[in-house]
């Protein structure tokens, strides 16, 4: 039997770890980092795009701009489960040995949605006033071209995977950079030249378009649709497969089980997803719905706080495919969730404050006095999207690991939130009072739902390394910040040496 590690070796141990991370604390902000400030962007100049928009419509118009706004992230956010199928299918397929097959599948998926967004726009340009009845806008001006964009959201989804499984994070912030300036110039013109709510709508349109023929020219001059074999299994990322991943790994396309195992993760993934856009966007439309007078000044103050979460769904193009890679293999990406969670945090504290201490002369400086009614809601709907941020990176790391009973903890988010907003009967403080303790108790659930499953893949290991299988509970953080902790007695501590003394095999240390 071998002995524990002495107290040298606990020591030289904890100096390789430390020395491992640095480096993947610096690969994580590298590698997020144009992502992060892409996102950054596209929202700093949405933001330009709704101060100039208010000032240029009325309020009531103002109003079902940001409906329509709302029902495009409800449409578009589940096409981000297509990019969960596709960047796990091509990790699979380059596990297995497999790339020469992403070519034929890709024409095959681009052939199938493109064909179903040319069915959906024969639909919705059918039901149109429809449409626009139930969600009590003014006129159906901009529902076509909103929801179109919707669907090619969904197809430019499959590009952006194409892009992430092969952790091409540039090329991914440079379409993210094009998408926004695209919408940004054509919203601009279109509404100047006096199309109000129709020329937001073909605006956003517009910028989808342009998404998706720049994704394509990438796609192809990168020649990431045509690999083959011989590549290496995970491109830029120094992890070896152990027999952690032999339970979860992904699964191999090539036999009906895989098929349906990648299926039901997808079609997890596509509710998942959805039931964040419901989070997201419920309050807006209910109050829309309910109170007309009070949508144009709700859209204010909504827009300034769900600006974060789109940067957290931006930083989530960089969480997804390190997770999904990372814990195939055997490891873990805590360390890419922790950068990701502080650049998405950081703004969220930056407009907490502001909307705490200067609500109301902010929204007039920004969106102009006519909109300035629900500031006092401000705050409360800020810090509410400042916990949805966290569950939306949540969500993508576990929809990463294959965990689909997510679906669940969000499902009872959805029903809560949709309860919560229709019972504040559309005012602006009881709307952003109910949506904050929904999404504060959503978070926390998303929270447990991350410890567990760590707990349950990790657990033996962390008990081997730290003495406890529990690394995250107060007292254990309490005995770290006073030096007393290490390997308990008798423990597998010296499993780390019997490998070599390096640390994790993964080649993704333990937190």
């Amino acid at each position: 039997m071998t002995a524990p590690p002495r107290a040298p070796d606990r020591a030289r141990l904890a100096r390789a770890g430390r020395s491992r991370r640095a480096p993947e604390l610096r690969a994580g902000l590298t590698d997020a980092g144009p992502v992060a400030v892409a996102g950054l962007l596209v929202n700093g100049a949405s933001a330009l795009v709704v101060v100039v928009v208010a000032r240029l419509v009325s309020p009531r118009e103002y109003g079902a701009v940001n409906q329509l706004l709302g029902l495009f992230f409800v449409l578009s956010m589940p096409g981000s489960a297509v990019l969960v199928g596709v960047v796990r299918r091509v990790t699979a397929w380059r596990m297995a040995g497999q790339l020469h097959l992403v070519t034929r599948w890709v024409r095959r998926v681009h052939r199938l949605l493109g064909g179903l967004v040319v069915v959906g726009a024969v639909v919705v340009t059918v039901t149109q006033s429809w449409i626009a009845q139930q969600l009590g806008l003014p006129s159906d001006a901009g529902v076509v071209t909103v929801l179109v964009a919707g669907g090619l959201w969904i197809v430019l989804c499959v590009d952006r995977g194409l892009l992430q499984s092969e952790r091409a994070y540039r090329p991914l912030a440079g379409n993210l950079l094009l998408e926004g300036a695209g919408r940004t110039t054509a919203v601009l013109v279109l509404v100047l030249a006096g199309l109000g709510v129709a020329g937001y709508g073909l605006g956003v349109l517009l910028g989808e378009v342009g998404a998706v023929v720049e994704a394509r020219w990438v796609i192809r001059r990168r020649g990431i649709a045509s690999a083959g074999e011989g590549q290496p299994e995970h491109p830029g990322l120094d992890i070896v497969p152990t027999e952690a991943a032999t339970a979860d790994q992904v699964p191999v396309l090539v036999t009906p089980s895989g098929r349906r195992q990648l299926l039901g993760d997808v079609a997890a993934a596509f509710v998942a997803l959805g039931l964040l856009a419901l989070l997201q966007n419920a309050d807006v439309i209910v109050v829309g719905r309910y109170d007309r007078a009070a949508a144009g000044p709700y859209a204010a103050i909504s827009v300034a706080s769900k600006a974060l979460v789109f940067a957290a769904l931006a930083l989530g193009s960089y969480l997804l495919p390190e997770a999904t890679i990372r814990w195939h293999a055997g490891g873990h990406a805590m360390r890419q969730l922790g950068v990701t969670l502080v650049l998405a945090e950081l703004p969220a504290a930056v407009l907490l404050c502001l909307a705490v201490s200067v609500p109301k002369p902010l929204l007039r400086l920004v969106f102009s006095a006519r909109l300035t009614a629900a500031a006092p809601a401000f705050a409360t709907l800020a810090a509410a999207m400042a916990f949805l941020c966290v569950t939306v990176l949540l969500t993508n790391y576990l929809i990463g690991t294959g965990t689909r009973w997510v679906v669940g903890v969000l499902g009872g988010g959805g029903l809560a939130v949709l309860g919560a907003v229709v019972a504040a009967r559309g005012r602006p403080v009881a709307t952003a009072r109910a949506d904050l303790a929904v999404q504060a108790a959503v978070c926390v659930a998303l929270c447990a739902s991350f410890l567990l499953v760590h707990h349950r893949r990790h657990g033996e290991r962390w008990r081997a390394r730290f003495g406890t299988a529990y690394p995250w509970a107060p007292g254990f953080l309490v005995r770290t910040a006073l030096g007393r902790t290490g390997p308990a007695k008798g423990q597998a501590g010296a499993t780390t040496l019997a490998r070599g003394g390096s640390g994790s095999a993964t080649g993704d240390g333990d937190p």
